[in-house]
Parts: structure tokens; C-alpha cells; sequence
């Protein structure tokens, strides 16, 4: 008589795999997104949720926010087709957009056709505001946000060599990274730094909020406009849920009224509709000075 446990095993591996199957397909249904890591990490995922929710409730499928540790995971995340959507800066959505054929750019904030960056100082520095660019930093330690930010490296460093001549690591005496827009601000109002540079935006609620004292940690210029921000589509939502899954996407996005909402990407003044074409100049930028991967 066989015996009844070498069928019991097989049958419960066939459930076995089917069933993660069953798990994989429906994982396959879900539209992940993320955003850059710009600002206070755990603040990020409070902030999201609610959206995946928005938007799941809108677009009628499950909608999840994945967290991600650095700019670079981000892009990395999707390329690899891991996320679907994406909180961009300017610099990390041409880089998606450069290694990912057909992805697209659907919505920015309504600030993002004229963003700025504000470059700042210790008060020990005696570096005071100017509407020229302050030759005064040179010699002072600077610090940028992420490697791989928009308003807190790219284009920070641009204006660094179109007003100096020079490269930020020979006009400056020391070049780091703090990671992100908070950290810069905090680390030269301590003194860490000398220096920096970081998203107008960040700048102003630390300063509105009091955990910046602008007396400390002076603003001394400010930069000319150019586009950042952008959530950008991966082309599989279109195998994944449909040829028409992207531009209601754009219209969801679009149509987001809520403050709460908008707050997610402190973009409170609301979203409008994007284009590849919008961020030309970022990635033509980013191509010359090395920053497309």
C-alpha cells in the first residue's frame, strides 16, 4: 500500500504554488508609486498614504506608496519597473525618463514652471544678500542636498560655474552633501557648514514653521527660475491596466482639489498638466554636465 504522506506533500505544494501565483498576478494590479526622499523621511509615508488612497478610489485599482531610501532608489526602483509612478525632481525625472523608453511626464505643481533655488549662509559668515550672485562665499565650506537633487545640486551647481568660472569643489574650500533640503538648512544654521544651497520651498516652511531662524541661516541669493518637479509614468501601466490607464492617470492627478492631498508633494497651489518638452532644458543640462545615468 503506498503511502498516503508523499501525496499529501505534493498536493500541498501544488496549493502552495498556486497560491503564490494567485499572489504574484495579483501584485501585477497594483500601481506602486514613490517619491524622492527631499525632506524628512518619515514624514513621507503620513503624507502619501492618504493619496494612494485618493487615487485608488479614483482609478479603481489598488494604489500602494513605496518608500524609498535615497534619489537614486527612487530612479533605480523605476527602471526596474518596481514603482509605476514617481514624485520626481527635475534632474531624477529626466533621469527616469532617459533610461526608461516611453515614460512620460503627466503632471507638475503649478510653481514648477518657475522654481528656484535659494542659496544661504551662516550669520558668522558676514555674507549678506545681494541680487548678484555672492563672490563673498568664495573660500567658505558649501553643501549641497542629494547628489542627485534639482533645486539642491544640479542647477546650484550650474550657477556655481556660470557666475565663478570654476567648479563648485575649486571656488569653494570644502564641497559636501547633506541629503536632503531640511538637512542643509539645519547644518549651516549650526555652522556645520559655512554654506548651501536648497529648494526655496523648504526653505520658507522651516523659516514659517520657527525651526529655522533666517537670522542664523541667512538667505543671500536667490537663483532664476527653471522647471523641477514632475510625477512621471512608467509605460507598463499601460500593459497593466489599460491604453487609456496613463491619461486618466494625468487626469487624476490634475483633478486632485484637496489641500490635504496636495500637501503630499507640498504643491498646495495644485497640479497641472506636463510634458516630456517641459523638462527639455533639465535634461540637456543634465546631459552636458554628466548627470544622466
Amino acid at each position: 500500500m503506498r503511502h498516503p504522506l508523499p501525496r499529501l506533500a505534493t498536493a500541498l505544494a501544488c496549493l502552495l504554488l498556486a497560491a503564490c501565483s494567485q499572489s504574484s498576478a495579483g501584485n501585477s494590479k497594483v500601481l506602486r508609486f514613490s517619491a524622492i526622499p527631499d525632506d524628512n523621511t518619515t514624514a513621507l509615508k503620513q503624507r502619501f498614504d492618504p493619496l494612494a488612497a485618493r487615487l485608488s478610489e479614483v482609478l479603481g485599482v489598488e494604489v500602494e506608496y513605496v518608500p524609498m531610501s535615497s534619489y537614486t532608489a527612487s530612479v533605480e526602483a523605476f527602471k526596474n519597473g518596481d514603482i509605476q509612478l514617481a514624485w520626481f525632481g527635475g534632474l531624477t525625472g529626466a533621469q527616469a525618463r532617459a533610461a526608461v523608453d516611453g515614460a512620460r511626464a503627466l503632471a507638475q505643481g503649478k510653481v514648477d514652471t518657475h522654481f528656484k533655488s535659494y542659496f544661504i549662509a551662516n550669520a558668522s559668515t558676514g555674507i549678506e544678500r545681494s541680487a548678484e550672485f555672492p563672490k563673498a562665499m568664495a573660500g567658505k565650506s558649501f553643501t549641497f542636498g542629494s547628489d542627485a537633487s534639482t533645486s539642491g545640486r544640479l542647477m546650484p551647481e550650474h550657477f556655481v560655474r556660470e557666475n565663478t568660472g570654476q567648479a563648485p569643489e575649486d571656488f569653494f574650500s570644502q564641497v559636501g552633501f547633506s541629503g536632503s533640503h531640511d538637512k542643509t538648512a539645519a547644518l549651516v544654521q549650526a555652522g556645520t557648514w559655512d554654506t548651501g544651497a536648497l529648494n526655496y520651498k523648504t526653505y520658507e516652511r522651516m523659516v514659517a514653521d520657527g525651526s529655522l531662524d533666517p537670522e542664523l541661516c541667512r538667505l543671500v541669493w536667490v537663483t532664476p527660475e527653471y522647471a523641477d518637479y514632475n510625477w512621471t509614468a512608467h509605460p507598463a501601466l499601460a500593459k497593466r491596466f489599460g491604453k487609456d490607464f496613463i491619461a486618466n492617470l494625468q487626469e487624476a492627478l490634475v483633478g486632485i482639489v484637496d489641500p490635504a492631498l496636495l500637501a503630499a508633494c507640498d504643491r498646495e497651489e495644485g497640479l497641472i498638466e506636463a510634458s516630456n518638452a517641459d523638462f527639455q532644458a533639465i535634461h540637456d543640462l543634465a546631459a552636458k554636465l554628466g548627470f544622466l545615468r
